[in-house]
């Protein structure tokens, strides 16, 4: 299997790289997956030389079944929240990619008992979307480890594309590992801006209607694909891209 899916294993730990770079993970929690079929998932395995998301390498990514096994090849372990993939992946047939991640802002923004609001206008038109339409918190900041856990942490954020775990992180699904990962990115900036706000002694207050209405939808190419290579060309930077034999 190691020698299966090598652009899509290359995709998932640059993506991982991603959340690294944008400090959405810390050392070594947090995980990214994609669905490769309709009974394989590739997901970021912990290994027995785990260095952490910033260095993730694609032997890091392994498959796993759709119905789940946290035993893999090599040493490796499926993540013990193995279920909160799975789960999600099961209930959204166009989703492909799930990421949970654990950034610092999200979290302490959980914890205000505030709901995001669409608080910006063109800044993030994406995050002010997401905000628009609802995005929607888990109360418990358990490990997502059993199905139990999975169906009600599900049964929480329904339909939506992004959602909060109090004191705990967040979860984005997309029909790409890019617009997962994207969606998370938009959804820490958004806290980052109400934190701001927060901190500075004002109350946040959604935008005004008429600027909401007036706001395009820019299309997935301006907003995941445009803003994908641009975050390739940040880990290049960095000496941190991994290259196939193309990238996405």
């Amino acid at each position: 299997m190691m020698n299966d899916y090598v652009d899509e294993r290359m995709l998932v730990a640059n993506a991982c790289r991603v959340l690294a770079v944008r400090g959405l993970v810390d050392d070594i929690l947090g995980h990214v997956s994609l669905r490769v079929d309709d009974d394989t998932v590739l997901i970021r395995a912990r290994g027995p030389q785990e260095r952490g998301l910033r260095f993730t390498t694609a032997d890091d990514i392994l498959a796993v079944p759709l119905e789940g096994s946290f035993e893999l090849a090599g040493g490796y372990r499926a993540p013990n929240e193995l279920s909160l993939h799975l789960e999600l992946l099961r209930r959204n047939p166009a989703a492909r990619s799930v990421v949970h991640a654990h950034p610092p802002a999200v979290v302490a923004f959980s914890l205000t008992g505030r709901t995001l609001l669409p608080i910006v206008g063109a800044f993030n038109i994406p995050a002010m979307r997401m905000a628009r339409d609802g995005i929607p918190a888990h109360p418990s900041s358990a490990l997502i480890r059993n199905h139990a856990r999975a169906t009600a942490m599900a049964d929480d954020f329904g339909t939506r594309p992004v959602g909060i775990l109090r004191g705990h992180g967040l979860t984005a699904v997309g029909e790409s590992v890019p617009q997962a990962v994207i969606r998370a990115i938009n959804v820490d900036s958004l806290a980052r801006v109400h934190l701001a706000v927060l901190q500075a002694g004002a109350e946040p207050m959604p935008i005004d209607d008429d600027d909401l209405a007036d706001l395009p939808d820019l299309g997935d190419a301006f907003n995941d694909g445009h803003l994908w290579r641009f975050l390739l060309q940040e880990l290049a930077e960095q000496r941190l891209l991994l290259y196939s034999g193309h990238q996405r």
